[in-house]
């Protein structure tokens, strides 16, 4: 049974007589802080963004050494622009989305829609984390990939190397993207955890008031 069938069943079993006004008291309150809530979740993922772009253009546009690398080893790659946008269309929506959550929450006005909304706004969190975990782990093979195959730099380092350089450069390059990956985990554990969790505890005590 999902969360959403989980929550209409909580609902059928709803008191209306019992609680009242502790509901009335305390359900602005729970509106209040998920509100700010999803809008601190909404000003992190445009700082997100904002960090990303200028991670990615500040080197490009302060360095032509840089530039030309990059070049050198993409060229005109359709594939590269190509995800490239869908990656940054993907944060849009996402950025659109909570904001669509935090007025939705902010506007309603009873307790069945605002849990409605706190489930929402989880998994649009839950997806995007998977998102970029799975696009963190692309870019990173696809980085390599490139890399090797189009840096002259690096191809020239390689073609030194002999069959146990080239196992141990392997297990590496699997160990750094491993890590990598763990490290952007643990930020968005940290960062979305922390507020998600304040969100689950608003969503318990909402049902609490429903019970």
């Amino acid at each position: 049974m999902d969360e959403l069938e989980l929550l209409k069943k909580d609902w059928n079993k709803t008191d209306n007589t019992k609680h009242v006004l502790s509901s009335k008291d305390i359900y602005p309150m729970l509106l209040k802080k998920s509100s700010s809530i999803v809008k601190t979740l909404f000003y992190i993922s445009v700082a997100e963004l904002v960090f990303w772009i200028l991670i990615n253009s500040i080197p490009y546009f302060s360095s032509e050494e840089y530039r030309t690398k990059l070049e050198n080893m993409y060229g005109n790659s359709w594939f590269v622009t190509a995800v490239s946008i869908f990656s940054y269309a993907v944060i849009f929506v996402f950025i659109y989305l909570l904001f669509k959550a935090q007025k939705a929450i902010s506007v309603t006005d009873n307790a069945k829609k605002l849990m409605e909304s706190i489930i929402k706004t989880r998994k649009i969190i839950k997806y995007y984390v998977i998102y970029n975990l799975v696009m963190a782990f692309l870019s990173l093979t696809l980085g390599m990939y490139y890399a090797v195959n189009h840096d002259p730099t690096l191809i020239e380092q390689l073609s030194h190397f002999n069959d146990k350089q080239m196992v141990i450069f392997t297990v590496f390059i699997i160990i750094f993207g491993a890590v990598f990956v763990f490290v952007i985990w643990l930020f968005y554990r940290l960062i979305y955890g922390i507020l998600l969790r304040r969100l689950n505890r608003n969503y318990n005590e909402l049902k609490k008031l429903e019970v």
